[in-house]
């Protein structure tokens, strides 16, 4: 499902699926992230109901890339642009975690440039037990007709793949972008130097 604009102002604050429950892993878990970042670090369980909406489609764009590496890492040395550790939860619409789904993140550099020949900032991993990811990257550029934004494919074994883009909080260029919409935008604190990044996917 293409979401497109004209559905009036957006009001650019994370919602409710951006902020369930109050924390991606137990205190002190998160690599470089400080503890002290709590509204973005994962309690054991998020906080949800029964019957969630899932979380919206969004077209894949022209640069996605199947065979990407297997990592959680996606800073490589010598890369510019802030860091970010993104987090969250996989989750069915009864608010149940669901293990070993793949999750599959693609982006563009701080100048807004994707990396067509290789797999920079490109990368899969698989939710853990407990149905929780986590990701460490840069804070991705703008680029004409589009805010900044990261893609990613989320697919529960054997089932459907949700294609989407997730959104941060607090840019301009948010209310221009046709193709912006509210419920994707993550939850952000930042922490020295560092963005920590929630949200949480429910898929059908």
């Amino acid at each position: 499902m293409l979401a497109t604009g004209g559905e009036g102002p957006m009001v650019d604050t994370p919602t409710r699926r951006a902020v369930l429950g109050a924390g991606v892993f137990a205190a002190g878990s998160l690599l470089t992230i400080d503890a002290s970042v709590a509204e973005v670090s994962l309690a054991p369980t998020p906080a949800c109901h029964d019957g969630e909406a899932p979380t919206l489609r969004q077209t894949e764009g022209p640069y996605f890339k199947p065979s990407s590496p297997e990592r959680i890492e996606l800073i490589e040395a010598g890369m510019a642009g802030q860091p970010i550790e993104l987090a969250g939860f996989v989750l069915t619409r009864a608010c149940k975690p669901i293990a070993g789904a793949l999750l599959d993140f693609w982006q563009a550099d701080d100048q807004g440039r994707y990396d067509n020949s290789g797999f920079r900032l490109r990368g899969h991993q698989f939710s853990d037990a407990e149905g929780r990811y986590r990701l460490r990257s840069i804070v991705p550029g703008a680029y004409v007709g589009r805010t900044r934004h990261i893609h990613v494919k989320v697919q529960p074994r054997g089932g459907r793949v949700l294609t989407t883009q997730l959104y941060f909080p607090g840019e301009a260029l948010n209310r221009t972008d046709g193709l912006f919409r509210r419920e994707l935008l993550m939850q952000t604190a930042k922490n020295e130097g560092w963005l920590a990044g929630r949200f949480d996917f429910v898929v059908a």
